[in-house]
């Protein structure tokens, strides 16, 4: 901690900057489990340094993403649990730049608070460690910005920014996909990070709702909701040295709707029966309690479906079976069709 490094003035208008130091102590235990060989330096600098391997890459291509933990992070506030948004802030990143089949190399964070309360940042960094542990990368940076007057005391935002690698030969090519394809569902763990301006409306969201216990969830809804977000960075690299993948989707906000077009080629759309979604308890308890129509829910939440991959029908059990070896749980959820409609539900 510098002790040299102090202002009265600054920390009367808001603004303590011997607590930001205490934060960066505080949190150094954490950013140290996530340390990879590629790493050249600690925390602290302007910049955070970072060697890329690219031993068996001939065409290397830096793939980058950027996300935040959106509303849900209102939930946190309400429970004063502050340890999980950070594996839900790395979760959408790095989920995102996985889809193109690039590897997560580093991770950064960005705070930004009304006060600095150095042992509750130290939680929230606790939490991107921890994401960062599961997704094999390493968090070389970060920075927490004192908001005074932005934004209550007691509240914060939280965002991040990942960097992964591709060879250019292998990135996935969505234009060899065809009607006969299997799409494969990799189940989510909840809400993830979507949807939460929809979910606190339908709930009503306070302390009181948050504590209630749902049969039908064995939690409370407060837990069920924190429940982070599934990361899938060890199945999707093991998938991909198993099988050729056509395509893979990130599903997040939007939906089914949204979210699987995207990786498909024009005229080729995914049919899907309803009743093959394997839907989550959560999302029912949101659908009946709301009184959403089905068509909205498939157009706002993941269903229990955090990512699809698009694989040959021939290679759909090597798929599944590499998928769940690496821990998730996986199944069949529909095939591609020649179609305009993107998404076809039935």
């Amino acid at each position: 901690m510098n002790k040299n490094s102090y202002s009265n003035s600054y920390k009367d208008a808001g603004v303590d900057v011997t607590a930001g130091y205490k934060a960066v102590e505080l949190m150094k235990q954490y950013v140290g489990r996530t340390v990879t060989k590629g790493v050249l330096d600690g925390i602290g600098g302007f910049g955070g340094l970072f060697e890329l391997d690219i031993t068996g890459i001939k065409k290397p291509v830096l793939v980058s993403g950027t996300d935040g933990v959106g509303t849900k992070i209102k939930i946190a506030f309400l429970l004063d649990k502050h340890d999980t948004v950070g594996i839900d802030c790395v979760a959408m990143c790095v989920n995102d730049i996985i889809c193109c089949g690039a590897k997560p190399q580093f991770f950064l964070d960005y705070i930004a608070c009304g006060r600095n309360i150095p042992e509750k940042i130290a939680s929230i960094v606790s939490g991107v460690a921890e994401g960062c542990v599961q997704a094999g990368c390493a968090l070389v940076g970060g920075e927490t910005a004192e908001h005074p007057g932005l934004m209550p005391e007691e509240e914060y935002d939280l965002a991040g920014f990942s960097v992964g690698v591709v060879d250019k030969d292998k990135i996935l090519d969505p234009t060899t996909q065809k009607p006969g394809d299997v799409m494969i569902a990799i189940k989510s763990s909840g809400v993830h990070s979507n949807g939460f301006s929809l979910v606190r409306k339908v709930f009503d969201v306070n302390e009181e709702n948050l504590a209630k216990h749902y049969d039908e969830l064995g939690t409370t809804l407060g837990e069920a909701l924190l429940t982070p977000t599934r990361i899938y960075v060890k199945a999707i690299m093991s998938l991909l040295d198993a099988v050729k993948v056509k395509s893979i989707s990130h599903i997040t906000g939007g939906g089914f709707y949204e979210n699987i077009p995207r990786a498909l080629p024009k005229g080729i759309s995914a049919q899907i029966k309803r009743s093959d979604v394997q839907v989550l308890p959560i999302f029912d308890l949101i659908a009946k309690t709301g009184n959403i129509p089905e068509r909205d829910m498939f157009n706002t939440f993941n269903m229990g479906v955090g990512m699809t991959v698009v694989v040959d029908k021939a290679d759909a059990d090597a798929a599944i079976a590499a998928i769940k070896a690496a821990g998730e749980d996986a199944y069949v959820l529909g095939e591609l069709v020649e179609s305009d409609m993107g998404v076809i539900i039935c």
